[in-house]
């Protein structure tokens, strides 16, 4: 039989090693993260996610992703998600919802409009859908700003979300997720999101004001008189020496018939 002090300096390594095991284990395990909290979620993830690889796995947004592309978007959103702590999430429109859009929907917008477009289709932050679920009401896109709210209604539906964009026959359900991990949560939807803004009902253009009256107290215009230029100094020497020709010439034919009358008469006193 061992000798009590050795029976209890075996127990107290035993207990000592116990101990360590369970440590270890403890640390190793990876604590349980909330189920809906991106400031959690954070703490594990890898590096945020590129919205163009996860789009591209489904095959489905070709057209998404070209506009995305086409208006440097995707770029702005990539460098959200790397500087970004609220996350992000997106509304992604499949190819065949911008197939069912009017022929020249797209087309008909300026540059800066479908940057608005594909900004809409973007929320400022990381939602899952229980998240989404919570909201009742509008919540702000990332083209929300001062050109426009650009805002969408949200209400729960059942197990769905209901999204509204204010334009007749445009609401969707979300409930296909593509992407669901921090920072970036990602839902299909089978509708092109509608800014309310750009395709909402329009104010009427105002009519032109019609031009005013011409007054009859008005007296009427009077005629412009034009005087006729000054007589330079030629003309006037020259209408003084016609004068002066002309007053020679009277003088002249009056000496003359003075002289005929002499002579009339001279001849005549011969004949008496």
């Amino acid at each position: 039989m061992a000798p009590p002090s050795r029976v209890l300096l075996l127990a107290a390594l035993f207990l000592a090693a116990s101990t360590m095991a369970t440590a270890q284990k403890a640390k190793a395990k990876p604590a349980p993260a909330a189920a809906d909290g991106p400031g959690a979620a954070a703490a594990d993830a890898g590096p945020p996610t590129n919205v163009t690889s996860v789009l591209e796995k489904s095959g489905k947004y070709g057209t998404f992703l070209r506009l995305l592309h086409e208006t440097r978007v995707d770029t702005q959103l990539n460098s959200q998600l790397y500087d970004s702590y609220n996350g992000l999430t997106i509304l992604a429109p499949t190819d065949a919802a911008f197939e069912d859009l009017p022929s020249g929907t797209m087309n008909g917008l300026s540059s800066q409009d479908q940057i608005q477009m594909m900004l809409y289709c973007v929320l400022p932050r990381f939602y899952s859908l229980s998240m989404l679920g919570t909201l009742n009401g509008k919540v702000s896109t990332q083209a929300s700003g001062s050109d426009g709210p650009y805002e969408y209604k949200i209400k729960p539906s059942g197990s769905n979300v209901n999204v509204s964009t204010g334009v007749k026959g445009n609401n969707m359900l979300l409930s296909t997720i593509v992407s669901k991990e921090f920072p970036l949560a990602v839902y299909s939807v089978d509708k092109v999101p509608l800014p309310y803004a750009l395709f909402g009902p329009q104010p009427p253009t105002p009519a032109p004001a019609p031009a005013p009256a011409p007054s009859k107290s008005k007296s009427k215009k009077k005629k412009k008189v034009i005087a006729d230029p000054p007589e330079s100094d030629s003309d006037d020497s020259t209408a003084s020496d016609t004068k002066s020709a002309a007053a020679a010439r009277v003088s002249a034919s009056r000496w003359v018939a003075a002289a005929a009358l002499a002579v009339l008469g001279a001849a005549g006193g011969v004949l008496l």
